[in-house]
């Protein structure tokens, strides 16, 4: 096992128990993208036994404002395990979860500069024709972004830094304290954009999931694009 492989190994052992201490229940898989400056912990399989009985009686925003509080604890104890394993020093921490799919995304972006060179994309996608379809979706949903990079962190994720986005309307709902509504409001309203936007035509490749957060204070959004694992010919 190499090097990577042992660290992401690590990491992805490191958050189930995180998971399952808290939560009474862990995740069935964890899948770690490392590329500086940027990891991406994906996990499926997780809804603790309390949060499916909510569930059921349609409780969702609960459960989603409880994993935000809880995570927003965990936060410190995260960042220091991380720096221990992987050596990152992360400086911004995200989350989002989809319920209905029982999986989750955390992102953390460490204080290591961004390399354009380490993120290649593959030469049959367009990028900026993907750029285009992300911009278009984010003009529906608020505006223009100020300014927008993707980055290709490997065969199956996808992490996109918009910033300058959030209109007047959203700014005051800022200031009078109302985030986690309206974080509650534009996850939908984004995924469905971003999805209408058809970013397969571009990719070539399903997309099974996106996941979305933002740094309000910095007015700066985080988009992860997770796509459908490319199929390999049997011999």
């Amino acid at each position: 096992m190499t090097k990577e492989k042992t660290v992401q190994s690590e990491i992805g052992g490191y958050i189930s128990m995180l998971l399952r201490s808290h939560f009474g229940k862990g995740p069935t898989s964890v899948f770690v993208s490392i590329q500086k400056p940027y990891i991406v912990i994906h996990f499926r399989g997780f809804v603790a036994p309390m949060e499916a009985v909510l569930l059921k009686q349609n409780e969702w925003k609960r459960v989603l404002e409880t994993r935000d509080l809880l995570v927003n604890e965990l936060k410190d104890d995260i960042k220091q395990n991380l720096q221990r394993i992987a050596k990152l020093n992360i400086r911004e921490f995200y989350a989002d979860w989809d319920l209905e799919k029982e999986t989750g995304l955390l992102i953390g972006v460490s204080d290591d500069k961004v390399r354009e060179a380490d993120f290649d994309w593959p030469g049959h996608i367009d990028q900026n024709a993907f750029d285009q379809k992300i911009v278009n979706a984010s003009e529906k949903a608020e505006k223009k972004p100020g300014s927008l990079q993707s980055f290709w962190l490997d065969d199956r994720t996808i992490l996109i830094q918009k910033s300058k986005i959030l209109v007047g309307i959203e700014n005051a709902l800022i200031a009078e304290g109302y985030t986690e509504i309206l974080k509650l409001v534009k996850r939908p309203l984004e995924r469905k954009l971003l999805l209408e936007a058809q970013p397969e035509k571009v990719l070539g490749r399903n997309v099974i999931e996106i996941f979305l957060d933002w740094n309000f204070n910095e007015d700066i959004s985080y988009i992860v694009f997770m796509l459908e694992p490319v199929k390999r010919m049997h011999q």
